[in-house]
Formats: structure tokens, C-alpha cells, sequence
């Protein structure tokens, strides 16, 4: 694409799209999103959307740079979903529990996109909302600025990255995903005490939980760690 993104009042199309709609930026993020789940990352195309939006495949040029900020304004808008509706409680550790897991969320809905965006930095409205809503919980709570930054750089690391690996496992082909979640069952269950007496004392348990994500407990760890470290520095300031 070339730089032929205009201002929004100059952008908007007098005429609806042959499907009767009236292009906007808003639209265009839907649409992706929409083709990337059915169609995997090769969806993200000028040509696709155009096709899809009963437009000219240049229309796009008007709301987005190149396909990639198209891709990082897809990103913002999951970060923007996972945000919907949260108020702070004043609880700083049931606030932080609910945004990861509505990250988590907002991504599992969309496992294909969450590939592609996940790992991208957006710099847009729904990011800067989301990190300076986690920044304010830390901060409120009573999280030093330095220690603040660390636990949200580690809350959001692992939020996404549990986001993308889970949303890997829900991409997968179905017949390999099946596979996958019998390799518990038919291999790990299966294996003699006598060589591998830890997984085959802890087999049922494995083959269990290996089935769910792993993010519901690895989020409360983290959330234990960061409270301990705020009674750390809290301790310290009391001193």
C-alpha cells in the first residue's frame, strides 16, 4: 500500500459498497477479523478485503497505511474487546485477575488473529488505555513506580503469552488437536513406573489438567508473587 491514508472527515464513501454498507476504519478491523478466523493469516489481503466488502481494493488505502497497520489496528481492537465493560473495583488483585483472564478471553474468541497480533505493540487508543489502567491498579495498590512496571511488564508477558499459546492449540486442524490431547491418555499414562515413576504416579492428575489452560493458575501465581513483593517494599517503607 502507499500513503494515502486521509483525515476521517475526508475518508468517509458518499455511496454504500455493492453489500450496502458505508466503509469506515471500524469496519475494515471487523472484516479482518472476521477472514483471518476463516481463513487464516494469508486472509489479511487488500484483494480479500475488498472482496468481502463490496469495495475497490483501494478504498483501503484510505483508512490504513499498509497491511501491517491494518494488522496492528486488528490487534488494538482485541486489546479494546478484552477491555469492554471492566471498572476497577479497588481490589488490585481481582482487578489485575479479571483483565488478564479477559484477555485471555478476547483472544481465545479469536485464536487465528490472536497469531498474527499478539506479539505486536500497538501504540494506539485501546493499548494505552489497557496499560494505563494496569499501571493505575499497581500504582493505587501502592506498587513503587520501578516495582509497578515490572509486575505489569510480567502480567501482560504472560497474559498474552498464554493467549497466543493457547490460541495455537485452538488454530490447529482438528484431526491434530484430537491427537494432541491423546498423547496424555495413550503415551504419558502408559509409561512404566519402574522408568518414569514420577509421571506414572501423577498420571490421571496429568491427563486431566493437561486438557484446560494453563493460565487460570499460573496468573494466580503471579498475582502471589507481586502481592509478596508488595508487602516486601511495604515493609521497607514502614522501616
Amino acid at each position: 500500500m502507499t500513503d494515502r491514508v486521509v483525515p476521517e472527515p475526508q475518508r468517509r464513501r458518499r455511496r454504500p459498497t455493492k453489500q450496502g454498507v458505508v466503509l469506515t476504519a471500524e469496519l475494515i478491523v471487523d472484516t479482518a477479523l472476521r477472514l483471518i478466523g476463516q481463513h487464516g493469516a494469508d486472509a489479511l489481503t487488500v484483494r480479500r478485503l475488498g472482496a468481502a466488502l463490496g469495495a475497490d481494493p483501494s478504498a483501503v488505502y484510505r483508512y490504513f497505511h499498509s497491511t501491517d497497520d491494518l494488522l496492528l489496528a486488528v490487534a488494538d481492537e482485541l486489546i479494546g474487546r478484552a477491555q469492554h465493560a471492566w471498572q476497577p473495583t479497588g481490589d488490585w488483585r481481582a482487578d489485575l485477575r479479571a483483565i488478564g483472564l479477559r484477555i485471555h478471553a478476547a483472544y481465545q474468541a479469536h485464536p487465528q488473529a490472536a497469531l498474527l497480533a499478539a506479539h505486536r505493540t500497538t501504540g494506539r487508543t485501546h493499548e494505552a488505555a489497557a496499560v494505563e489502567a494496569i499501571l493505575g491498579v499497581l500504582r493505587t495498590a501502592g506498587f513503587p513506580d520501578l516495582e509497578a512496571v515490572r509486575v505489569y511488564h510480567a502480567f501482560v508477558d504472560q497474559s498474552l503469552g498464554f493467549a497466543a499459546l493457547d490460541a495455537a492449540a485452538l488454530a490447529l486442524p482438528a484431526p491434530a488437536a484430537a491427537a494432541d490431547r491423546q498423547v496424555w491418555q495413550a503415551s504419558y499414562a502408559r509409561l512404566d513406573a519402574a522408568t518414569h515413576p514420577h509421571i506414572a504416579a501423577t498420571a490421571d492428575l496429568l491427563t486431566t489438567d493437561m486438557r484446560r489452560s494453563g493460565y487460570p493458575y499460573a496468573l494466580d501465581l503471579l498475582l502471589d508473587a507481586a502481592a509478596a513483593r508488595l508487602r516486601a517494599v511495604s515493609g521497607k517503607r514502614e522501616d
